[in-house]
């Protein structure tokens, strides 16, 4: 999946032209915090709406002294990049540009997690396991032969770093609900098993989670 697959063709733009007023009216509609600006076709940057509050609305926002945050992606950028980007800068916006710099569309921060639930086997039946273990420790081949060899098999995994500990965490989504003579397996080649989930207790929380999540981006 690329960035020009996830551009939302439904929200515009703001215009040098538009008033603060309705910038604000645009954000309230579209239930974002951040707009891109352009001028034709050239990315200007991105707007937030503290920047709009803090400034006349009643004037055309190509007017108000703004430090616009020039952040943006690539549209043959991968979904990895345009997560990395978006969260490095804190928007709910990403805007996409061509190999030109020409302005193509947006993707919202709802859209990519949407996408992103849905994606990855989330919705595939299983089980979790969290494994800490050391950087030098990590092999993903030899943990899916562990697993591979108890007749299971892994849909998914992430990798997370503790900055404080050093320590890494391995999350595997393995396709059996019943994991635990997978753990104990783990644990017989010496992992350390942080956590397990069944899939009733976490999926329901999961899927709690991502509601609220959802809710307060429509706020």
């Amino acid at each position: 999946m690329i960035a020009r697959e996830l551009i939302s063709h439904l929200i515009h733009p703001l215009r040098t032209s538009d008033t603060g007023e309705q910038a604000l009216t645009y954000l309230q509609v579209y239930h974002l915090k951040h707009l891109p600006i352009v001028n034709n076709e050239q990315l200007l940057g991105t707007i937030s709406e503290e920047d709009i509050t803090t400034s006349p609305i009643d004037e055309p926002i190509g007017s108000f002294s703004l430090g616009l945050n020039k952040a943006f992606v690539r549209d043959t950028d991968h979904l990895f990049e345009v997560m990395s980007v978006m969260a490095d800068h804190k928007l709910t916006v990403i805007p996409v540009v061509d190999q030109k710099d020409n302005y193509l569309g947006l993707i919202t921060l709802e859209d990519l997690i949407q996408y992103y639930a849905r994606s990855f086997s989330f919705s595939e039946p299983g089980g979790i396991i969290v494994i800490e273990l050391q950087k030098a420790d990590y092999s993903l081949a030899e943990i899916s032969r562990i697993i591979e060899g108890e007749n299971a098999v892994i849909l998914t995994s992430f990798l997370s770093h503790d900055e404080d500990t050093r320590m890494m965490y391995l999350t595997i989504k393995t396709n059996q609900k019943e994991i635990q003579h997978l753990q104990a397996t783990l644990e017989r080649f010496g992992y350390n098993i942080k956590a397990t989930f069944s899939e009733e207790g976490y999926f329901e929380s999961l899927q709690d989670h991502y509601d609220a999540f959802l809710h307060y981006l429509n706020v």
